[in-house]
């Protein structure tokens, strides 16, 4: 026996590809993305997974049969449209970046530029990672693709803000980048309801909370 034959596989990376049977022609594709939309306007609409794929023949104007020939299950098919969800997520987070340090001089300039634009980023993006989150509780398919995502995030953000590293007070900037991101995170996520409890902290101005999160930020990072 292979050394290491005992150890168990990995499992694939959460994508389209890997929970659905790949389309041969160009038609079959076209179906494919009429499956997505419809089972993911279907979530939106109803705040939930609480759909039928009788419901997306209708909507999407495919057969019962071609969804079933695509996917094994109801249940891959959620986690499609949670893959490409992620992967429209990360690559809106990139261009946010790269367009908010494309326009940046400064620590002054960068740090309410990156929270406005991270905000909205999460808040268009919203609804759908809420359902993400909730699956993401009891599927390891999903559970394990959203931590990897939090962690690329992260990291995105940090980097962006290191930039600045010689405006940063102190000698830890690592640290006091992990923090600001984490604080910029973790109070858009309770307002718009990301957190597990569903609800958001309180009814507070948006426009409000961006300004006032940047100013916070960037103090932050300032400070000896």
């Amino acid at each position: 026996m292979a050394r290491g034959g005992n150890k168990q596989a990995e499992e694939p990376a959460l994508a389209v590809e890997t929970v659905s049977r790949k389309p041969q022609q160009g038609r079959s594709k076209a179906s494919l993305e009429r499956m997505l939309s419809a089972a993911r306007e279907l979530m939106l609409e109803r705040g939930s997974e609480d759909f039928t794929l009788q419901d997306v023949n209708q909507r999407g104007n495919v057969s019962i049969g071609s969804i079933y020939l695509r996917f094994q299950s109801k249940e891959n098919l959620v986690r499609a449209v949670i893959a490409r969800a992620l992967e429209d997520l990360a690559q809106a987070e990139e261009a946010m970046v790269e367009e908010v340090l494309g326009s940046s001089a400064t620590l002054e300039e960068f740090m309410p530029r990156y929270v406005a634009g991270y905000a909205e980023v999460l808040r268009v993006n919203a609804p759908l990672l809420r359902l993400a989150m909730e699956r993401a509780s009891f599927d390891p398919l999903v559970s394990k693709p959203g931590k990897d995502h939090a962690l690329r995030a992260t990291a995105l953000g940090m980097d962006a803000m290191l930039h600045y590293r010689s405006s940063f007070g102190g000698s830890d900037h690592e640290t006091k980048a992990n923090s600001a991101y984490k604080i910029v995170f973790a109070t858009l996520a309770r307002q718009l309801s990301l957190g597990s409890s569903g609800e958001a902290a309180h009814d507070y101005d948006w426009e409000v909370l961006k300004r006032e999160l940047g100013r916070m930020c960037l103090a932050y990072l300032r400070a000896p």
